[in-house]
């Protein structure tokens, strides 16, 4: 289950500022060079969008970094919203390429045994055929490890542009996501409510694959 708090800033110089800021710096767990990875995302779903109709997400990721070019498939399901915390199930697969396939991805995702059935659920009856890109979009994105409390919080400061498919709406990417990575969601909640307080962003209950879709289809 990922568990994460979508923040959202008005402007690239107010989030890229509240990264050097003191606030944010002294959770750092590292002094590390952090170098921007841009992230390509295609989305893909029936042309019926079973998928999303299903309350669920299929991406496919291709990072490319100074030290890194590769794939990573994406299948997400369900979930909820409460505040700036989004929780829903998530299974990633890294690949050399950016095919996707059913078949593959379910043999090779690490699943618990509790969540088995809920990816079967999620992809029920899709076949590689089935599915095409249906929107897209890219953003760079810049990861840092925090610590606070008793866990681990990965802050990714992800800026970038959705664009319509005649390239006349634009809409920005600006935004921090802070997952937690190991530990327990007050944490999350805390600093959270931390950072609200005082980099003056606001939650964000909406997703870059929401908005994207809406952008493709005009809504």
């Amino acid at each position: 289950m990922e568990t994460e708090a979508k923040l959202a800033f008005k402007d690239k110089e107010s989030l890229y500022g509240f990264a050097s800021s003191d606030c944010f710096r002294k959770f750092c767990a590292d002094t590390d060079e952090h170098s921007p990875v841009l992230l390509e995302n295609s989305y893909l779903d029936t042309p019926d969008h079973v998928i999303s109709g299903r309350g669920g997400m299929i991406r496919v990721r291709h990072y490319k970094g100074s030290n890194e070019d590769r794939f990573e498939f994406t299948v997400k399901y369900g979930g909820s919203v409460s505040g700036a915390v989004h929780q829903r199930y998530e299974w990633n697969v890294e690949s050399s390429s950016g095919n996707f396939s059913v078949s593959e991805f379910k043999r090779l995702v690490p699943v618990e045994d509790d969540s088995a059935d809920v990816l079967a659920q999620a992809l029920d009856g899709i076949r590689d055929d089935d599915l095409k890109v249906i929107c897209s979009n890219s953003f760079y994105r810049t990861v840092i490890r925090l610590a606070y409390g008793r866990s681990r919080i990965e802050a990714c400061f992800d800026s970038g542009i959705i664009k319509s498919a005649d390239g006349i709406r634009t809409d920005e990417i600006c935004e921090l996501e802070l997952e937690l990575t190991d530990g327990f969601e007050d944490d999350l909640r805390n600093i959270t409510d931390l950072f609200i307080a005082q980099a003056g962003c606001f939650p964000f209950e909406d997703t870059k694959y929401r908005r994207t879709l809406a952008m493709g289809t005009g809504n």
